[in-house]
């Protein structure tokens, strides 16, 4: 029997906290809930969770001091919800440690979604075909392996030459299944807020992803028109 992945909540209105047990228990996660910094880090050591969401203002210790006691002692992801947007927060909770940064109010889905892709990104497995464990930074489809670290593509077992931007596109992509993109965020993105070439830069490198990379029956690199573009996957279940 496969024990299911644990996540420990970590938020102080309970209502939100409930909610998010309940979208995370369907989709066959183990979930315990906690409600202030003391309790977080205490749970931490008795749940041992796979992955932690973290709301940032808590009673007492606040999310960024959680954060910063957890990294002393484990590498365990941490997902950041909180509902100021500013990128000072962002960044300031990014260089604590934490693996993505969720703003209230979110959409359900997209919060499952960055739950698994983070997940998939820092989990090390067992790719069934190669009995190999897989190690480092990537995502895994169907088919597919993006490996962020050793800037590698395995496509149906083989391995896919890539440009570094590419494969990068392709990574940030598939490290964010079903959200939509416009060419302007993928620019700032990959190429950085000072890079000063034309959103056509993008759809040349998409253009090249799909020469090499098909689409699958349980994903694609899709097109939205008049927006931009998304890794489509149909069913986030494995």
């Amino acid at each position: 029997m496969i024990s299911k992945q644990k996540i420990l909540i970590v938020d102080d209105d309970v209502n939100i906290a409930e909610l998010i047990s309940l979208y995370l228990t369907k989709e066959c996660f183990d979930t315990k809930i906690v409600h202030d910094g003391e309790a977080a880090i205490r749970e931490f050591e008795s749940y041992r969770p796979d992955l932690i969401l973290l709301d940032l203002m808590l009673p007492g210790i606040d999310g960024y001091e959680v954060c910063r006691e957890i990294r002393k002692v484990s590498k365990v992801p941490i997902i950041m919800l909180s509902a100021k947007g500013e990128i000072f927060d962002k960044v300031l909770g990014l260089e604590l440690g934490a693996d993505d940064y969720v703003i209230k109010p979110f959409d359900s889905k997209e919060l499952v979604a960055r739950v698994r892709a983070v997940l998939r990104r820092f989990n090390p497995t067992v790719d069934e075909e190669e009995g190999e464990k897989l190690t480092g930074e990537y995502v895994k489809y169907p088919d597919l392996i993006i490996n962020i670290s050793n800037y590698s593509v395995q496509y149906y077992g083989k391995n896919i030459d890539m440009p570094p931007k590419e494969l990068e596109l392709f990574y940030f992509l598939a490290s964010n299944p079903n959200q939509v993109f416009t060419r302007e965020q993928l620019l700032d993105h990959i190429w950085g807020y000072e890079y000063y070439g034309d959103t056509r830069t993008v759809d040349v490198h998409i253009k090249r992803l799909r020469e090499k990379i098909k689409d699958h029956n349980a994903w694609s690199l899709s097109t939205v028109w008049g927006i931009g573009y998304k890794f489509e996957v149909r069913n986030l279940r494995k």
